[in-house]
């Protein structure tokens, strides 16, 4: 991933770092920002919608579904990323389950953008209006059954009961199928090393 980064071109470059839920897009992003002179990360997490909204528009239980995020108002992030400059943006808060306007920051000492999130590249209205304001896009993914086993793992770590596991795990194996058969295909593949046990 690093050479095709380094063969792209001057100036504020966007990378989508796309995958299925539990596929380690935030880990390899962090990895990266860390190693890479000028990079930061953009989760698209940020642009959940409230689980106010969500509940009134009966989302509530399919949170991390493509409907449960702003996503014209990240593609306009994006559009305004694409300008160069500084921009801010909202984070979301996984202990308080909750986006925080304003938290993150995007200057121009930042001319590379890695941008991770399930559907920067899935081919439905508003998402496929994303792919062409990255410069690479990049596909990050597992075996399901390793997914799988990472996304239990990582609700129990949250303390969360089995009832609420299961849940959880419908609603997320759902996005997972959707983000592996439902996305335009990426410039580059990576699979995420592992295994369920």
């Amino acid at each position: 991933m690093a050479a095709a980064i380094d063969a792209l071109a001057p100036g504020r470059r966007l990378v989508a770092l796309a995958g299925p839920p539990g596929a380690g897009k935030s880990t390899l992003a962090e990895q990266a920002a860390a190693m890479l002179p000028g990079a930061t990360v953009l989760p698209m997490d940020g642009y959940h919608l409230d689980n106010r909204i969500l509940s009134a528009r009966g989302l509530l239980d399919r949170k991390g579904s493509p409907g449960s995020f702003d996503a014209a108002g990240f593609l306009s992030l994006l559009g305004r990323l694409r300008q160069g400059g500084e921009v801010i943006h909202p984070l979301f808060d996984r202990e308080r389950d909750i986006a925080i306007a304003g938290a993150g920051r995007i200057g121009p000492e930042h001319p590379l953008v890695l941008v991770e999130g399930n559907y920067l590249l899935l081919d439905r209205p508003v998402w496929r209006d994303m792919r062409p304001l990255f410069d690479l896009t990049v596909m990050v993914t597992a075996d399901r059954a390793v997914l799988a086993e990472r996304l239990r793992r990582r609700w129990q770590g949250l303390g969360r009961d089995e009832a609420a596991i299961a849940r959880h795990l419908a609603n997320d194996l759902a996005n997972l199928d959707l983000v592996l058969h439902g996305s335009a295909a990426a410039d580059l593949t990576l699979e995420s090393g592992g295994s369920a046990d």
